[in-house]
């Protein structure tokens, strides 16, 4: 089953996605449906109003999650390109709602930033609370995929050695367009593609993470209760702008496309921030 949340003449709708329409669950977006006890039930049922598929304004899935956690140096290609030693432990940072837009809105480079960089993802979305759960626990607690890329400002990343500064930049973070739920998504792995103007910068296969979907589920929910609706970005594989030679970064106008393989693609054009005294 696809879910998705699109923008409607009045407000948001949390739909269904089927071979040729949307149906509305009767929720705002999908964070209020997965908050439901038995929303797979309810989303598969569900008889709302119909929309047609071409031209759906979609926004980010999960469009006010909770929290959203994000792993760094997941994948052991991205960490060996980076010079570090495979990690005991994962690397963790945390964005907030208002850095999320929608599949095919306009990412906003920021006019603070000069180094705006390229991390295509995939997001595993919790759909049951969890607590303490083990690993072979944590699949039941996951509702499903999706796409994201965690665009970053490389030089506010690296003016400290925490991360967070320059992973929050507002309007900055695609992700969807649609939750691929787990039953559908299946538990095998996926190719990874990360396009900039059309040429490929990232490929890879989601099986080189380091810490899986379940583990990450897992070691999180040691720290905290993770919520339906709660997002974890799972790590971005090699081929980033900031490693290559000489340096590359998004720029105004660019196209960035981020497409996992069985959960679709984000394609978003880039926008140049004014200067606050334009």
């Amino acid at each position: 089953m696809k879910l998705a949340t699109i923008r409607t003449g009045t407000g948001t709708a949390a739909v269904r996605i089927d071979e040729t329409e949307a149906v509305e669950t009767g929720h705002p977006d999908v964070g209020a449906l997965l908050a439901e006890d038995g929303w797979r039930e309810l989303a598969a049922t569900a008889d709302g109003a119909r929309h047609a598929l071409d031209g759906l304004d979609y926004a980010p899935v999960v469009p006010r999650p909770q929290k959203i956690f994000c792993v760094g140096l997941n994948y052991r290609s991205h960490i060996l390109e980076m010079g570090r030693e495979l990690p005991q432990y994962p690397t963790l940072f945390a964005k907030f709602p208002a850095v999320l837009i929608g599949a095919y809105d306009d990412i906003v480079l920021p006019a603070a930033s000069q180094a705006m960089d390229w991390e295509g993802e995939m997001a595993v979305v919790i759909g049951a609370r969890a607590r303490n759960v083990t690993e072979e626990q944590a699949d039941g607690h996951i509702a499903g995929y999706a796409v994201l890329n965690d665009v970053t400002a490389r030089d506010w990343q690296y003016r400290t050695k925490e991360w967070l500064q320059g992973k929050n930049f507002e309007a900055t973070t695609p992700f969807g367009p649609v939750l691929v739920t787990s039953d559908e998504a299946g538990s095998g792995s996926r190719t990874l593609t990360t396009e900039v103007d059309g040429e490929t910068k990232q490929q890879a296969d989601t099986g080189d993470l380091v810490f899986e979907a379940a583990a990450l589920v897992s070691y999180l929910s040691t720290i905290i209760t993770l919520e339906p609706g709660d997002v974890i970005a799972t790590g971005t594989p090699g081929g980033v702008g900031q490693a290559r030679a000489p340096k590359e970064y998004l720029g105004d106008g660019t196209v960035l496309t981020t497409r996992i393989e069985g959960l679709g693609e984000c394609r978003n054009h880039c926008v140049q921030e004014k200067p606050h005294d334009a």
